[in-house]
């Protein structure tokens, strides 16, 4: 990484470290093995949205052309979201493509992700199965995202019925990962998900 980009996260971590404002918005940041080309991210479900209660890790890579440039950023914790691969955790979002700023900052990315996970833009999708559920099937998507929120992120929140159907997959070899993404794609059909399965 040049000097300059160096700089500039070494100055955002530490202002990152001292902010009030990181505490308040329950978002937090952390240097991978010292290196200062690769972060750890981590942001928490706001209230109101059916990823309250989870706690959510981001891969964050530093490009050497950064500010420049922006970050690479990733979900290290899968989520079910429109704008989120719930297959790899690659991120959908304008300030990451062609809307970056060399003025934005490690801590706006951050800011900007907490926000979309209270505004999804199913039209702008990343996951196109997420996002036509989003559309067409509101009430699943939500159950769907709050059962993940609970899976993955440690949310408290419990769905003994889901819990059983992947448990009915997972009996018949399925591992509960699998199992889950393919329930959730199929709206928890366990027929229509034992289908795309065995078939």
């Amino acid at each position: 990484m040049t000097s300059m980009a160096e700089a500039r996260v070494k100055r955002e971590f530490k202002e990152a470290l001292s902010g009030e404002e990181f505490r308040q918005c329950h978002i937090k940041m952390e240097l991978v093995n010292d290196n200062w080309t690769e972060l750890r991210g981590e942001i928490a479900g706001p209230r109101g949205t059916p990823y309250e209660g989870g706690r959510f890790v981001l891969e964050i890579k530093v490009p050497e052309g950064y500010p420049f440039s922006p970050p690479e950023v990733r979900f290290i914790t899968p989520i079910w979201h429109p704008n989120v691969s719930s297959v790899t955790g690659a991120i959908r979002m304008d300030i990451l493509k062609d809307h970056w700023a060399a003025a934005m900052t490690l801590r706006t990315v951050l800011l900007s992700l907490q926000g979309m996970l209270s505004v999804a833009e199913p039209d702008d999708w990343q996951d196109f199965v997420v996002a036509l559920q989003f559309k067409q099937r509101q009430d699943i998507f939500l159950l769907t995202a709050k059962h993940w929120t609970s899976a993955y992120a440690g949310g408290t929140r419990s769905f003994p019925e889901l819990d059983l159907k992947i448990q009915r997959l997972n009996d018949m070899g399925i591992d509960e990962h699998k199992a889950r993404a393919v329930l959730s794609k199929e709206n928890w059909d366990l027929e229509r998900a034992a289908d795309c399965l065995f078939l």
